[in-house]
């Protein structure tokens, strides 16, 4: 049985919460209103009767380029409670990222979200994590999750611009800096990068040719996870940080999970041994 690390259901009560709104981010029946970008039909199809065959779990995520987490609390946590309440009710085998309000953050609502059996805790890739929230995970040995935030297409560009340049570019920029300025604050954090950090790992050789550090080696508590990218990225990462650190992830119901490629062995350790230690509290793990 596998572990997808990287899915997205809009529930009902979330799906209502943003009716309920008049300004961005909000739904007109299924029509969806986001700053700067053209209206978006969502497919209800998309969230409804989700074929999760062959899965022990699936972890549910936030829709973090709706720019929910920005917005002021009186408006952020209606949305993030809707969130919550219409994931956690999903059952088996669905799990759920929690996700928080970073325009005022509020390290004991996330506690308490995290309380009734979230995961760990989803945070955009457009923003700066908040040291408090970060102890909250730590003192509970849950995992981070980085998902691409907003991002608005540049005029004249393709449909497709925001996933492949602006996504990238985001997972870029939080994985480096993760590296250099989160890390060495939470030396226990174990955390996620979706996407493959956008590719970020493959570049450590123009990070050491500009004066970074840290070629060759791989930190056991920083695993990517595979979604929307296929067996020539993925060999290219397990390259660079080996295979114990990527983890399987689907963004479903935008993409699929990808076939790593690499045997048996290899798709055995990406779908369900590395989740499982992403995931498992460290005295679970002896």
């Amino acid at each position: 049985m596998a572990i997808d690390v990287h899915q997205h259901v809009w529930t009902r009560a979330f799906v209502d919460a943003l009716r309920a709104r008049t300004s961005p981010p909000y739904l007109d029946g299924w029509t969806l209103i986001l700053d700067g970008e053209p209206p978006y039909e969502v497919d209800p199809a998309d969230h409804e009767h989700r074929d999760t065959t062959g899965l022990e779990l699936a972890l549910v995520s936030l829709s973090s380029p709706l720019g929910i987490e920005s917005l002021p609390p009186e408006e952020c946590w209606p949305l993030l409670d809707a969130y919550h309440d219409g994931a956690l009710a999903l059952g088996a085998p669905f799990g759920v990222w929690a996700a928080t309000c970073h325009s005022e953050p509020d390290p004991e609502r996330l506690a308490a979200d995290l309380g009734r059996g979230c995961a760990g805790l989803q945070i955009p890739a457009t923003a700066v994590p908040d040291d408090r929230l970060l102890d909250v995970l730590t003192e509970r040995d849950l995992p981070l999750f980085v998902h691409p935030g907003p991002a608005s297409p540049a005029p004249g560009t393709p449909p497709w611009w925001p996933a492949v340049v602006s996504y990238v570019q985001q997972m870029h920029a939080a994985w480096h800096y993760f590296h250099a300025v989160v890390r060495p604050r939470h030396p226990r954090l174990r955390v996620c990068f979706a996407l493959l950090a956008g590719l970020a790992p493959l570049h450590s050789e123009r990070l050491i040719a500009r004066g970074g550090t840290g070629r060759g080696l791989v930190d056991p508590d920083v695993f990517v996870e595979t979604s929307s990218y296929g067996p020539r990225a993925i060999d290219a990462i397990v390259r660079e940080l080996g295979i114990d650190v990527v983890v399987n992830g689907s963004d479903a119901p935008y993409a699929t999970a990808p076939d790593p490629g690499l045997g048996t062995a290899a798709d055995h350790a990406i779908r369900a041994v590395n989740p499982r230690r992403l995931l498992a509290r460290r005295e679970s793990r002896t």
